[in-house]
């Protein structure tokens, strides 16, 4: 590691309110209940702004609130235009966005224009003839027959849900494309009817308020259009086919056209966009002179822990890969004017504490906390899901299939475990680690009835975790050694040092060490180095002499053990307790760090 003069880059001077912000994310359905359905609803939110508030966070993000008949929990849209009544309905969204914006707070929606629900009225009057207007608001194609004359799909493309990604439409003898369930079919954008509706969606949405959108699976939109197979996969009977729409031939025309959209209004926008891990791939979209997408959720982290049958076999998660991956992005964006979207968990994702750290009664809070600082203090917009500000963890090791909801891991179960009893224990393990079902356990408090989720009779739609008696939100809010308290002071310190935690360089720091993760955050004469330990064992760090000045001088910004008072090297070395983090502010006249 040498000094020298500070890096360069034109990020800093790409400021934008939303690169300065921190979003909070809801699932609505698990997130508060006020009319005891069992099912939360907008009330609930609307009940809870000033905590979201004060744990500091600047824009709200709603998952799906649009009517849905709810097959992948409101990621099937019916109506555009509409509430889904149980969550309530138009006047309760204005009272939303309104208090939103009352406590100083942006909203962004959730939208999934990829496709719809097949109860949508477009899907209704597509599938109804071929002759129908909105026949080529979707995408159909004709089937193959093998030589003995059995019908096939158009291609060998598979569903993420399980089985062919095509379904068969008797009444019109053509298959439909649904990339996910059967019941959310591919809308076709090549068809600039689809692009306006879509449009107008978003002004819609926009001129009632709405800050901004995250845009499910947006990179898939443009398909290749000689839709071929997919290479085939020995393990799969339908292989996945994103390399023909993962980022199609006209997805960048697309977006810029959103952009556009967006830029009238100064706008928001995240894009989901998976099975992407080129990060100039990812760079087209959110260039900051691209104008099309402001950030982008990728999934590189995410897949670390996959094995090699998929997401829900076993995977090794190693620290010095997931150092690989998030330098990889945090270096490439910084250098060429791009921005990330961070995130360690979400509505799609298991708990993060289960998942990169350890949910051990002594090791559950320190856990959140290093975890938050690791996160938080990267270079890019932070993204809490609900509960995480909690510390949160997955679903309880006793859990049976019979306990799961979501949709992604029945199916998986049924399609190809269920008839093989040796795999059960197995896969109930990895999806008790990685399904979907694990950040969507209602959201813990206080300690009464089910969590305070509801006061009703109703049990929620889906189970409480056993632990939210002594896990709740009523336990840490006025704490000052919370979890949440702590991501406060982690969100307060980038407003604080705006520069350096915002718009300042990222250099990791010991690539090699197995143990510990380390990089440092450098503005003008600026530089914090964070230290993080992913370890439950008492780790000793033999500190780079160009590092140890900045630690012996510097002022401790923050960090998750209050015993900590300095971090002085005594001969050369430091020793980090168990899963301990530590923030160090350096402000002395002196020039960036880097390696």
């Amino acid at each position: 590691m040498t000094v020298g003069s500070k890096p360069q880059s034109s990020t800093a001077n790409s400021r934008t309110w939303w690169k300065e912000s921190s979003v909070y994310q809801i699932y609505p359905a698990s997130f508060k209940d006020t009319n005891g359905d069992g099912i939360g609803d907008i009330p609930g939110i609307i009940s809870e702004l000033d905590y979201i508030k004060a744990l500091g966070v600047d824009i709200v993000w709603l998952s799906p609130i649009l009517q849905s008949p709810q097959v992948d929990m409101g990621y099937d849209v019916s109506d555009y235009y509409q509430i889904h009544p149980p969550y309530g309905n138009l006047k309760d969204m204005d009272m939303l966005i309104e208090g939103i914006h009352a406590r100083g707070m942006k909203y962004v929606m959730d939208l999934v224009v990829n496709h719809t629900s097949d109860q949508h009225e477009w899907f209704k009057q597509s599938r109804s003839s071929k002759d129908s207007h909105f026949r080529d608001w979707y995408v159909w194609k004709k089937p193959k027959y093998s030589a003995d004359g059995v019908r096939r799909p158009p291609n060998n493309w598979g569903s993420y849900f399980g089985g062919s990604a095509w379904e068969y439409d008797e009444k019109t003898d053509e298959y439909y494309l649904h990339l996910f369930a059967t019941e959310q079919p591919d809308l076709n954008w090549e068809h600039p009817e689809v692009r306006t509706a879509v449009h107008q969606i978003m002004r819609y949405w926009l001129d009632k308020g709405v800050n901004g959108f995250r845009m499910d699976v947006i990179n898939f939109i443009s398909k290749d259009q000689q839709f071929p197979d997919a290479p085939v996969d020995p393990s799969k009977t339908y292989p996945e086919g994103s390399k023909y729409y993962a980022c199609g031939p006209r997805l960048h025309e697309y977006l810029q056209d959103i952009g556009k959209l967006l830029k009238e209004y100064d706008a928001f926008s995240v894009g989901e966009m998976p099975s992407v891990y080129d990060p100039v791939e990812i760079l087209n979209a959110v260039g900051f002179d691209r104008q099309e997408l402001g950030m982008a959720f990728q999934f590189e982290i995410m897949d670390l822990d996959h094995g090699a049958e998929g997401k829900f076999s076993p995977g090794n998660l190693r620290l010095k890969d997931l150092k690989k991956v998030v330098t990889k992005w945090q270096s490439f964006m910084y250098e060429n004017n791009g921005w990330n979207a961070l995130y360690l968990e979400n509505h799609d994702q298991g708990r993060s504490i289960s998942r990169f750290a350890s949910a051990e009664p002594e090791y559950r809070d320190l856990s959140g906390k290093m975890l938050a600082t690791f996160l938080g203090l990267q270079s890019g917009t932070p993204f809490l899901y609900q509960g995480q500000e909690l510390g949160m963890v997955n679903i309880p090791e006793s859990w049976g299939i019979e306990k799961f909801r979501d949709l992604e891991a029945i199916n998986f179960w049924n399609e190809f475990v269920r008839e093989k009893p040796e795999l059960h224990e197995q896969t109930l393990k990895e999806m008790r680690l990685k399904s979907r079902d694990n950040a969507r356990l209602p959201m813990q408090w206080g300690p009464g009835k089910f969590a305070g989720f509801t006061s009703g009779a109703v049990a929620p739609w889906i189970d409480v975790n056993n632990d939210y008696q002594s896990w709740n939100a009523a336990s840490q809010i006025s704490d000052p050694s919370s979890i949440f308290q702590y991501w406060a002071k982690i969100l307060s310190l980038r407003k604080t040092w705006v520069d350096v935690f915002v718009y300042g360089s990222f250099t990791l720091i010991d690539e090699s060490h197995d143990d510990l993760f380390v990089y440092s955050r450098c503005f003008d004469e600026a530089t914090v180095v964070v230290i993080t330990n992913f370890s439950s064992n008492e780790v000793t760090w033999l500190v780079n002499s160009q590092v140890s000045p900045t630690l012996a001088n510097g002022t401790i910004l923050v960090g998750n053990y209050e015993t900590r008072k300095s971090m002085k090297s005594t001969g050369g070395k430091i020793t980090l307790g168990p899963f301990e983090a530590v923030v160090v502010l350096d402000d002395r006249s002196q020039s960036c760090l880097r390696v």
